[in-house]
């Protein structure tokens, strides 16, 4: 496929996503403009992203530090919503404070030290989520759910992080099945949404990736992350 035919395809697909979450989220009873439609760029260039943003685009998710920096001055220069979605190594936190504007994969506390940290030497208040690992499966990252809470009360103790809701993986389930792990996150979400934990504003629920988010959008996600959707394959996809 050339590379026109690539970039006609990319906004095409980008406007298809985008009609899919309005049909899920009508049938669901919800508001579609309530939901954050989150491109994950990842091996995407920027040829391609622009064609996306040209149909809509805001906001893109990177899942390598090294790419976002990479990629960080064109995203700023298109007026996008930056994301790290990606597992997050303390060594690189350094690259995405002042450039990521959400991280969403922070899951430990030295993770959120380090972010903390980073953040107030460059004088921000970083926004995070926290990824809970819902299906409890010891190869992913991600808090177990029980033990969310306690992270949130000892994140209430770092001035430079605010946190704004929680982020999931669910099991490879296929869409019927990740319905489950999305309507327990949900629960999660509201839960400790009725804790009232200083700091911790549940504002945002992001799961559901391109094989899923319709499901995700049913269980009451308000964020999506969509890659291969929008952009095809990518290698080792």
């Amino acid at each position: 496929m050339d590379k026109e035919t690539l970039t006609a395809s990319t906004a095409d697909n980008y406007r298809f996503v985008v009609d899919n979450i309005r049909e899920a989220a009508l049938k669901a009873g919800r508001d579609p403009g309530e939901i954050r439609l989150v491109a994950v760029t990842k091996f995407v260039d920027t040829e391609r992203i622009a064609a996306a943003i040209g149909a809509g685009c805001t906001e893109v998710g990177e899942n390598r530090a090294q790419e976002l920096t990479e990629k960080y001055e064109f995203f700023k220069n298109n007026s996008q919503t930056v994301h790290f979605i990606g597992q997050l190594q303390l060594n690189k936190v350094k690259y995405l404070i002042g450039r990521a504007d959400l991280i969403q994969s922070a899951d430990r506390p030295e993770a959120f030290a380090e972010i903390n940290r980073l953040a107030e030497k460059h004088g921000i208040r970083q926004e995070t989520l926290v990824e809970v690992n819902i299906g409890d499966e010891p190869q992913k990252a991600g808090i177990a759910p029980g033990d969310l809470p306690e992270l949130l009360k000892r994140i209430s103790d770092m001035p430079c992080i605010h946190v704004k809701g929680l982020m999931c993986i669910p099991p490879a389930a296929g869409e019927r099945g990740a319905g489950y792990y999305f309507a327990r996150m949900k629960e999660l979400f509201e839960n400790i949404k009725g804790m009232d934990i200083p700091k911790a504003d549940m504002e945002l629920l992001s799961m559901g990736m391109s094989g899923d988010y319709p499901s995700a959008i049913a269980e009451g996600a308000n964020m999506v992350r969509v890659g291969s959707a929008i952009f095809g394959r990518r290698p080792g996809h």
